[in-house]
């Protein structure tokens, strides 16, 4: 999701709520304690030298059980970014402390904020020789004889 999208879904809430992949809620008394532009230049294992922003969202809880954040204020902190920092409108990713600092994708969903998680991935898979998809067997299309058997020589 982008910036804009953000600000968007905020102006169509009363009250703002991120839901975690596992089902939980970061608890109400939350902190926004970063709104930034991340920006990141690397090669991939291809040799591809690529270049990529994301704003940042940094999630905090601390003791100040009494706190919370309203849509129209997270409004105002992002506007304040954008008009100090000229935060782009790039895609949000967001970091909360899990173990260690977490970071997720965003979504809007039925009045929330989805926290969604995120993975790794091989962006030079042509060069790499990593397959585009898993091949799917059908276990039922295999024969006994295309089995290994004991004694068959084919481990």
């Amino acid at each position: 999701m982008k910036l804009s999208e953000v600000k968007e879904n905020l102006a169509t809430i009363k009250e703002l709520k991120f839901k975690l992949p596992d089902g939980t809620y970061v608890a109400d008394h939350f902190h926004v304690t970063e709104v930034g532009q991340i920006s990141k230049s690397f090669i991939d294992c291809g040799g591809v030298i690529r270049h990529e922003k994301k704003v940042n969202f940094q999630l905090w809880e601390a003791d100040d059980y009494n706190h919370r954040l309203h849509p129209e204020k997270l409004e105002n902190i992002i506007n304040l970014s954008i008009d100090k920092l000229n935060i782009e409108d790039a895609e949000v990713e967001v970091e909360y402390q899990g173990e260690t600092i977490q970071k997720f994708g965003i979504e809007f969903n039925l009045g929330e904020f989805h926290l969604m998680s995120t993975h790794t991935d091989c962006l030079a898979r042509d060069k790499c020789n990593v397959p585009l998809q898993k091949v799917k067997v059908d276990l039922s299309s295999l024969t006994a004889d295309a089995c290994c058997t004991p004694g068959g020589g084919c481990c």
